[in-house]
């Protein structure tokens, strides 16, 4: 018998990883953009509706609140639905309140939009996160791990870059608008993204874990282990107590220190 992490050992990084590398990868693309978008529109918002600088703070402080609360709630979703369905739903959800921010009438409705942006950009991380220890498991030494972050510099780059042309042309409804395109291109992609295989087992559903890690092996040219997949289904998933659990609670305690 064999399991998922044996698996992935054994197939080892190939084609499948570099594909899902630059999608996921992709994904910090668009994530920047949405966040950074704030920092070069906030001067003309400023001046549309006059103003003052707390609530020009507010914005920014309301994006990052919808991605803090969110990210908790879709965190436990994707631990009971699956990675993928809440990666979809993460990428409607941004481009669909992104779109309706470029048509805010009014402050408060900019304000309110945006933060519901930040909450669907939160559930980027649950299938980038998922998929970086995928790409970490073939090779600790990997390259890809640290290049990771040029697509969040990219992103920045990028809509500072259509900023100086787009707002002093068109406006800044226009660069939202604009903004919004990559999460979209996104969306059609979604097809080669398998679902997690881990999270599959932990549903039980060996099937579909076996299938997933078939695929990879062939798109890699590589063999899968001998035997069958063997590995127990959790029956409990998703818990928020489980990051407070004595087991866990170090851990869960230090990484929010160093967020």
């Amino acid at each position: 018998t064999f399991t998922v992490e044996e698996a992935v050992e054994t197939i080892g990084f190939g084609r499948f990883h570099i594909v899902l590398f630059l999608i996921m990868g992709s994904t910090g693309v668009a994530e920047a953009m949405e966040i950074m978008l704030i920092a070069v529109v906030s001067p003309l918002i400023r001046c549309e509706w006059q103003l003052q600088d707390w609530q020009v703070a507010l914005v920014t402080t309301m994006v990052f609140f919808g991605y803090m609360v969110f990210s908790i709630v879709l965190g436990l979703l994707a631990d009971r639905y699956g990675r993928w369905k809440i990666l979809l739903l993460s990428f409607l959800w941004a481009a669909y309140f992104s779109l309706l921010t470029s048509f805010a009438p009014s402050y408060i409705w900019f304000v309110f939009l945006r933060a519901m942006v930040g909450g669907g950009v939160s559930g980027h991380a649950q299938g980038r996160e998922e998929n970086k220890q995928i790409i970490a498991m073939c090779s600790c030494s990997n390259p890809f791990l640290s290049l990771g972050k040029v697509f969040w510099l990219a992103g920045s780059s990028l809509i500072i870059g259509l900023a100086s042309v787009v707002n002093p042309t068109i406006g800044w409804r226009w660069l939202i608008r604009i903004a919004s395109i990559p999460g979209i291109l996104l969306i059609l992609v979604f097809k080669f993204i398998p679902e997690s295989a881990r999270y599959n087992v932990s549903t039980g559903n060996t099937a579909a874990a076996l299938a997933t890690l078939q695929r990879i092996a062939r798109m890699n040219g590589a063999n899968m282990p001998e035997g069958q997949l063997r590995e127990r289904a959790k029956e409990r998933r998703g818990r928020f107590k489980d990051l407070i659990h004595p087991k866990y609670r170090r851990t869960t305690l230090q990484i929010w220190i160093i967020w």
